[in-house]
């Protein structure tokens, strides 16, 4: 399969209040042609300077890379050419309609007028703008101005998309319309590199997910492979009594042969096992010998979420915003 990222070594630092912060440490990874590549991490973890290195909006410090087949540090001008980049912020002009603000852009990439016209009702019907292409964008909602911004990043026909959050804020109708469009991108052969705070969105979408923490990568592959990799499904069980009576609930569940790493939150016990539909029916006939009451037990398959927490020792919908990695918002 043909790679339209590669990254080999690629590494980036700043000065941040008199120290020296490691942002990127030295990092390896493709991206192959025609996927929708998922890139997560906590605030802070480097993902942002990654992508600003590879969209060419930050100079590489040591390690190489290239996009679209041409080498980030010194064909910077042919890069920007081959990608489309849509910022958390969007790019719109307020006072301009939909279809003004993509003729613009299609005509900034050498586009001619005919060409430009082509292009832009293409764009407008792939992206359900037509009822508001003649609308001054401020007068956009918030779902409608996602899609325009989208518009504006392929209106030029890019092998690859960069999305930045490309659904913050939108209710949940207007993220799943917007994950259709999404999906459409690829089908038409267009490669996008997504970076997403909704592990919902990532999990449906993305093809390929890399994980990246504290400057390096600390997990590649498909949705499905990576919660292969997590402890495995999650019983969690509450039971009936004091302290001391959850106190050997734990005692005697833990030392199951079954379980894989357990822990107590008061009367709830969590633990994870390899086959959740066998090993419920031991623990509960185990809890039962001992005369234990259970009030609840629920049973879950892994999600992204348990991978992150496990890669990356926290929850990424508990990450608060923060400073990025380069001293600006996180992306």
């Amino acid at each position: 399969m043909d790679e339209v990222i590669t990254a080999e070594g690629l590494a980036k630092s700043f000065t941040v209040k008199g120290k020296r912060v490691e942002a990127v440490r030295g990092v390896d990874f493709a991206v192959h042609s025609g996927e929708i590549f998922g890139f997560l991490g906590p605030n802070g973890a480097g993902k942002t300077t990654t992508q600003r290195m590879l969209t060419t909006l930050l100079p590489i410090e040591s390690g190489t890379a290239t996009v679209a087949g041409y080498d980030v540090a010194r064909q910077a001008q042919q890069v920007r050419a081959h990608v489309g980049y849509v910022s958390q912020l969007g790019g719109a002009d307020d006072l301009a309609t939909g279809r003004e603000n993509l003729l613009l852009q299609a005509r900034l990439y050498g586009a001619n007028k005919a060409d430009a016209r082509e292009r832009v009702t293409e764009v407008i019907a792939a992206l359900d703008l037509g009822a508001i292409a003649d609308r001054n964008a401020k007068t956009y909602s918030g779902g409608q101005r996602r899609r325009l911004d989208i518009a504006l990043g392929i209106v030029h026909r890019p092998q690859l998309v960069f999305l930045d959050e490309p659904s913050t804020g939108l209710d949940p109708q207007s993220r799943a319309h917007l994950w259709d469009h999404i999906r459409s991108l690829r089908e038409s052969g267009t490669t996008v590199f997504l970076t997403t705070h909704y592990l919902d969105e990532a999990d449906s979408l993305c093809d390929r997910i890399m994980i990246m923490d504290k400057g390096l990568i600390v997990a590649d592959g498909s949705p499905q492979e990576l919660k292969r990799q997590a402890l495995g499904d999650s019983v969690v069980v509450s039971v009936a009594g004091d302290a001391l009576v959850a106190q050997r609930a734990f005692a005697v569940l833990e030392r199951e042969p079954f379980v894989r790493e357990a822990s107590a939150d008061g009367s709830e016990l969590r633990l994870y096992v390899e086959d959740g539909k066998v090993a419920l029916p031991q623990m509960l006939r185990t809890l039962d010998a001992e005369q234990i009451t259970v009030r609840s037990v629920s049973l879950s398959a892994p999600t992204l979420d348990d991978v992150f927490l496990a890669k990356t020792g926290r929850s990424l919908r508990d990450d608060q915003p923060a400073p990025s990695d380069d001293g600006e918002r996180a992306a």
